[in-house]
């Protein structure tokens, strides 16, 4: 006698209804392609800054060819830099600068770079009889500057006298050092950082003999 099959209820077809909706859909999901990006999250806010674009010496007369504009972060860019390299076309550096190193106000020959002669002190010039000790010198360094006279009476009679006019220093800026074969009077030109009586006293020894320089520590 053949048996005969309970009919399941209606519960059950409900719940195999549901659980094969849950797997399909649970495919749709992970088989859908994640949406598009609404946009990029916005880095910290930047300035722009003239940089050196390759090391250059001091005394370079500044080109746009010699400078390029980066972004920095806002609040790194130091004080007294330049937005744009057109202010700085033309300008003297005082000192050197590597490339990518930001090209400030004290870094030319300016106002800017008077304001690093510390209070009390005068900016003085002086000019070095040897040329090429110029080209061992940076801004921030100290030196002794050495005055050697003519021994005796001034006639040559003796050996030459040498005595330190100015102990440590300041060096402001050092100009570009060579024969000066255009005239221009830079060659082996300092400017240092020196009380007022001590400057007098450079001028004096610089007019009755010839300067150099001994190096200190910075």
């Amino acid at each position: 006698m053949p048996r005969l099959l309970r009919p399941r209820p209606p519960v059950h077809r409900l719940r195999q209804v549901t659980a094969a909706a849950l797997v399909c859909l649970a495919l749709v999901l992970a088989l859908r392609p994640p949406p598009p990006a609404t946009g990029v999250a916005a880095g910290p806010p930047t300035v722009p800054v003239t940089v050196a674009a390759a090391d250059l010496p001091a005394g370079t007369v500044l080109t746009p060819a010699d400078l390029a504009v980066v972004p920095l972060p806002a609040g790194t860019a130091p004080a007294g830099v330049a937005a744009a390299p057109d202010g700085l076309d033309g300008r003297v550096l005082a000192a050197p600068v590597r490339a990518g190193e930001p090209v400030t106000d004290v870094r030319v020959v300016g106002p800017g770079l008077w304001s690093a002669v510390p209070e009390g002190l005068v900016a003085a010039p002086v000019r070095l009889a040897d040329l090429a000790v110029a080209t061992l010198l940076r801004a921030g360094d100290r030196v002794d500057v050495l005055a050697t006279t003519a021994g005796g009476d001034g006639g040559g009679g003796g050996p030459p006298a040498v005595e330190v006019v100015a102990g440590d220093a300041l060096v402001v800026t050092a100009g570009p050092a060579g024969d000066d074969p255009g005239g221009s009077g830079d060659g082996g030109l300092l400017v240092l950082a020196v009380p007022t009586a001590t400057a007098q006293q450079l001028a004096a020894a610089g007019t009755a003999g010839s300067l150099t320089v001994t190096l200190g520590r910075p």
